[in-house]
């Protein structure tokens, strides 16, 4: 199982993923957040409950495209 960044403050480092790699899960967050962006606009004045969960999802999908930005940003220092 593949180990997240937030599990455990002294969690071992990963291996730096590839720059390439990094930019197309990048860009497939991207369209991901675009698409929840989209269908909570078009879900505006309806169930509360699943668009409350719909924004989280948004947040947490942007949250991980900077993590993934800051990562290719310091690979390539």
């Amino acid at each position: 199982m593949q180990q997240r960044l937030s599990d455990s403050p002294r969690a071992p480092r990963q291996p730096a993923m590839d720059a390439a790699v990094l930019r197309d899960r990048i860009a497939q967050l991207q369209e991901e957040h675009h698409s929840l962006d989209t269908l909570i606009e078009k879900m505006s004045g309806t169930d509360d409950l699943e668009l409350r969960r719909l924004k989280k999802r948004k947040l947490k999908v942007k949250d991980t495209i900077l993590l993934l930005q800051l990562q290719l940003d310091s690979d390539a220092h």
